[in-house]
């Protein structure tokens, strides 16, 4: 018996049509992840002005979590069997957050962000009605965690916009 008769079709409760759809959307919501990563690390790597350390600490933190988040995501996709998109290119295709380009000011940065982690935020929330259908609570939990995180965090974010 050769290795590649040894594959076993996946059997655990969801069927393929509804695991293709809820990995398709896991995808995006990886590629938002990633974008928001590059985003964050940038800042933090070029904010200036009065409020540096503030931010390059935040920004530090932020892109820390996201780093870890990135993982949960992408073997979520795996373990629906599914392949997670892993290039630039890939990501890029299937983000929802434009890229920035050049070095924007220290609150311009801010904004970015919220509008970033709110994205992300939409990308994770519209996965629900299909995952709740497909009573996949583990991808459920995930998505829960993740608008957590992001909700929490544009929330700060704008606290320091606030005057």
């Amino acid at each position: 018996m050769s290795a590649k008769s040894i594959v076993s079709k996946i059997d655990i409760g969801i069927n393929d049509k509804d695991r293709k759809a809820i990995t398709k959307g896991l995808s995006g919501l990886l590629a938002d992840s990633y974008s928001l990563y590059l985003m964050t690390h940038n800042f933090h790597w070029n904010v200036t002005g009065p409020q540096f350390n503030t931010l390059h600490t935040m920004f530090m933190a932020q892109y820390t979590e996201q780093w870890a988040a990135l993982d949960l995501i992408a073997e979520r996709i795996r373990a629906l069997g599914e392949y997670a998109p892993g290039t630039y290119k890939e990501f890029a295709k299937l983000t929802s957050i434009q890229e920035v380009s050049g070095t924007p000011k220290a609150m311009e940065m801010v904004q970015l962000l919220i509008n970033a982690q709110e994205a992300t935020a939409r990308t994770a929330r519209k996965l629900f009605p299909l995952v709740e259908k497909a009573k996949d609570q583990p991808t459920a939990d995930l998505l829960t965690q993740r608008l957590n995180v992001h909700e929490k965090t544009a929330w700060m974010l704008r606290s320091l916009l606030e005057s």
